[in-house]
């Protein structure tokens, strides 16, 4: 008997009928489409399972974790890294990303030790790195530059240090210290959008506006990039800049009220939506200086 088949839809419940068939009572070897569906399946899930067995060493769930903070996902990273030192043990590398989560989260006393856990072991320029970050986050630039060039002095081609203490140099008000560091940051990571605006931000502070327009058409930089990083100059050009140690305030005072009017410190891209130099994002969802992981 001949089927005459109306329209598409009745062809495709036609042919749902046969597979379900088929899985029924038909023989496999039958329907060749509905096995290789199988053998996909079976595939799949063979990389699933090997997938899960890699997880088991430190080494890949420490890369996880890497990713995960470099997508913003730090709390979450805080309780994998958790996982990650009850079933390895606390380590230097563990340590860092530890401080890094706890800093990107506001807990800034936290993030604190597990700096100074990394002080004498092969991580100590991150150590150092770490807790110039936090001085420099609370207003006390003279001692995020001193802190930074202790990790500059074990890290000495880290692009991201070397832009970090150049912003914290022109915040400390140490201008002239603060060329060769942005220039060796740019010259280092040319693609680094924060080593372009934290220079581009020093040129226009010591008046070089031809250079920093130059610099920032090179980059094309968008014009809300360009508007912020002069914006950050006229701050820097008329406000006190803290070329000595700030006015002592209380511990609890300085962590809970930074200063409203001080451009902060970068810590990185956006490897966290945070402080940051010269704003460096041109995208509308972005904060003035994202930070990227840290210290790397």
């Amino acid at each position: 008997m001949n089927i005459v088949l109306q329209d598409s839809k009745c062809a495709c419940a036609l042919l749902v009928a046969l597979v379900m068939l088929a899985g029924c009572s038909g023989p496999k070897g039958l329907y060749p489409a509905a096995a290789d569906a199988q053998q996909r399946m079976a595939a799949e899930t063979a990389a699933t399972q090997k997938n899960a067995t890699n997880i088991d060493t430190a080494a890949t769930y420490m890369k996880l974790i890497e990713q995960m903070q470099t997508d913003g996902l730090w709390f979450a990273s805080l309780a994998h890294i958790d996982a990650l030192e009850q079933r390895w043990g606390v380590s230097p590398e563990s340590s860092r990303l530890r401080a890094d989560a706890l800093r990107q989260t506001g807990e800034t006393a936290s993030s604190e030790a597990s700096y100074k856990r990394l002080i004498g072991t092969p991580l100590e320029g991150a150590g150092y790195h770490g807790l110039g970050l936090l001085a420099g986050g609370r207003g006390d630039y003279s001692t995020a530059v001193a802190l930074l060039k202790e990790a500059q002095r074990r890290n000495p081609t880290d692009a991201v240090l070397l832009s970090d203490l150049g912003y914290a140099s022109l915040r400390a008000g140490l201008i002239a210290q603060a060329r060769l560091p942005l220039m060796q940051a740019l010259q280092l990571r040319s693609d680094n959008t924060q080593a372009q605006a934290n220079l581009a931000l020093y040129l226009e502070v010591t008046q070089q506006q031809a250079q920093a327009d130059a610099l920032m058409e090179a980059h094309r930089m968008s014009p809300a990039t360009r508007a912020a990083i002069r914006e950050s100059a006229r701050q820097l050009g008329s406000a006190p800049l803290a070329s000595a140690q700030p006015t002592p305030q209380p511990a609890i005072a300085r962590a809970s009220a930074p200063d409203d009017n001080a451009i902060p410190l970068r810590l990185k891209a956006a490897r966290w939506p945070g402080m940051g130099g010269a704003q460096a994002n041109a995208g509308p969802a972005t904060s003035i200086s994202p930070i990227t992981r840290g210290t790397e």
